[in-house]
């Protein structure tokens, strides 16, 4: 029986695959498998992922002819997964070697559906420990109930799907799946619907992921169309709350979040060579679009509630003035 499914997804990550590879090498186990996504790199990853599949032992080697995204790659992964738990590396990332066996063993004996993981954020030389948001630790409580306050940051903000580890009666009951084809905020509505719909997780500080940030291929470091998706996403999230029993209580948080990402995006776009021009007209217009569509008592309270800079922004946009200031 496979114990744990892991599902890597690798795009143009040449200069970064192998110290995946080699971290998947350092945790494996004969009853763990590594689901491979090769989602039609153009250049040296496919050579490096066909070496994993003979060298690498529970390789699992996964090709797409074209191009979809992280979501979609992740997805192929999930449909794929043969294991009692699920978790997620990123190509570009890496594990400490042993850190699997020991979230296999953390959720095994907390018995909950899903347990969430501090990080190491990796910046070139320097290292930083991310931490989940939530003060519980250890202990197995009501996700829905770590969702909330509205103003704060909360487990719903720390939407890192490889920080954690998930029961497969997850992926049954059809939990894990991501948005197909969103190519950035994937794992916002994500993130969102486990919360909603699971019955229970924990926190632990289990540190052995690391995340390496300012990998030139990222979205986040891209600025084309692609990240304009947030929109989607987050609309999604408004869209699947509102139909919650709690919705009265949930969608304040819920809107503020999305508000606050449209003003970081609205003051990025303000940095010269940050968007494409013709990406940044249209980052403004779905965004006034967006907040046409919020609840407007909601966007109103959360709107107060934000500081003036972040609130001005938006309150311009609100209002149609053509020009949006930083």
């Amino acid at each position: 029986m496979v114990k744990l499914s892991v599902v890597v997804p690798f795009y143009n990550v040449q200069t970064y695959a192998p110290d995946a590879l080699r971290s998947l090498r350092a945790n494996a186990r004969d009853d763990f498998e590594f689901l491979l996504v090769d989602d039609c790199s153009t250049d040296e990853t496919p050579e490096l992922l066909n070496r994993a599949e003979r060298d690498l032992p529970g390789a699992v080697l996964l090709r797409h002819e074209r191009n979809g995204g992280l979501a979609t790659a992740r997805n192929t992964g999930l449909d794929a997964a043969r294991g009692q738990y699920v978790t997620f590396l990123d190509g570009d990332d890496w594990y400490a070697p042993g850190y699997l066996t020991q979230l296999v063993d953390t959720i095994s004996s907390l018995g909950c559906d899903f347990v969430r993981t501090d990080h190491v954020r990796c910046d070139g030389r320097n290292r930083s420990v991310q931490r989940v948001p939530h003060g519980r630790r250890g202990e197995c409580v009501p996700p829905r109930s770590a969702i909330l306050p509205a103003d704060r940051s909360t487990s719903v903000d720390y939407a890192f799907a490889w920080a954690g580890v998930y029961h497969r009666r997850l992926l049954d009951r059809g939990l894990l799946h991501f948005t197909d084809g969103l190519r950035t905020a994937e794992d916002r509505p994500w993130i969102w619907r486990l919360h909603r719909e699971a019955e229970s997780f924990a926190v632990v500080g289990l540190l052995g992921i690391f995340y390496r940030r300012g990998v030139s291929s990222s979205l986040t470091r891209i600025g084309d169309v692609r990240q304009l998706d947030f929109i989607r996403a987050f609309d999604q999230i408004l869209e699947e709350t509102a139909r919650d029993p709690d919705a009265s209580s949930l969608l304040p948080k819920a809107v503020r979040t999305y508000c606050a990402i449209i003003s970081h995006h609205l003051g990025s776009a303000a940095e010269p060579n940050r968007f494409e021009p013709a990406v940044a007209r249209q980052l403004r217009a779905m965004s006034a679009a967006a907040l046409r569509r919020m609840p407007q008592d909601v966007l109103t309270e959360a709107l107060n509630s934000m500081d003036a800079q972040r609130a001005g922004r938006l309150r311009r946009l609100r209002r149609g003035l053509s020009g949006v200031a930083a």
